[in-house]
Protein backbone atom coordinates (compact mmCIF):
# COMPACT_ATOMS: atom_id res chain seq x y z
CA UNK A 1 0.00 0.00 0.00
CA UNK A 2 1.03 3.54 -1.20
CA UNK A 3 1.93 6.01 1.88
CA UNK A 4 0.99 9.61 1.45
CA UNK A 5 2.56 13.39 2.13
CA UNK A 6 0.97 16.33 3.46
CA UNK A 7 1.47 18.70 1.09
CA UNK A 8 1.13 21.33 4.08
CA UNK A 9 3.79 20.15 6.88
CA UNK A 10 4.89 16.92 5.32
CA UNK A 11 3.32 14.63 7.47
CA UNK A 12 3.24 10.66 5.98
CA UNK A 13 -0.40 8.91 6.05
CA UNK A 14 1.43 5.35 6.26
CA UNK A 15 -1.46 3.01 5.78
CA UNK A 16 -0.08 -0.19 7.73
CA UNK A 17 -0.43 2.25 10.88
CA UNK A 18 -3.62 4.19 10.07
CA UNK A 19 -4.50 7.15 12.33
CA UNK A 20 -6.30 5.31 15.55
CA UNK A 21 -6.80 8.70 17.15
CA UNK A 22 -9.21 9.59 13.83
CA UNK A 23 -10.58 6.23 13.48
CA UNK A 24 -8.63 5.03 10.99
CA UNK A 25 -7.57 1.49 11.52
CA UNK A 26 -4.23 0.18 10.54
CA UNK A 27 -3.93 -1.23 7.03
CA UNK A 28 -6.72 1.40 5.80
CA UNK A 29 -5.59 2.13 2.60
CA UNK A 30 -5.41 6.50 1.40
CA UNK A 31 -8.12 5.93 -0.53
CA UNK A 32 -10.39 4.26 1.63
CA UNK A 33 -10.01 7.27 4.48
CA UNK A 34 -13.22 9.42 3.90
CA UNK A 35 -13.42 12.29 2.26
CA UNK A 36 -13.56 14.60 5.29
CA UNK A 37 -10.42 13.27 7.07
CA UNK A 38 -7.82 15.87 7.99
CA UNK A 39 -3.87 15.65 8.62
CA UNK A 40 -3.80 14.65 12.49
CA UNK A 41 -0.89 17.25 12.45
CA UNK A 42 -1.94 20.31 10.83
CA UNK A 43 -5.69 19.75 9.76
CA UNK A 44 -5.24 20.12 6.18
CA UNK A 45 -7.47 18.47 3.85
CA UNK A 46 -7.10 14.74 2.46
CA UNK A 47 -7.25 16.62 -0.69
CA UNK A 48 -3.56 17.66 -0.30
CA UNK A 49 -2.20 14.93 0.15
CA UNK A 50 0.03 13.70 -2.53
CA UNK A 51 1.58 10.15 -2.94
CA UNK A 52 4.75 9.83 -0.88
CA UNK A 53 7.95 9.47 -2.71
CA UNK A 54 11.08 8.23 -0.67
CA UNK A 55 13.51 10.81 -0.09
CA UNK A 56 11.32 13.41 0.38
CA UNK A 57 11.33 15.25 3.92
CA UNK A 58 8.55 13.68 5.94
CA UNK A 59 6.76 13.88 9.54
CA UNK A 60 6.05 10.68 10.60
Amino acid sequence: MEKYICEECNYVYDPAKGDPDSGIEPGTPFSAIPDDWQCPQCGAKKSQFKPYRVGEPSVS
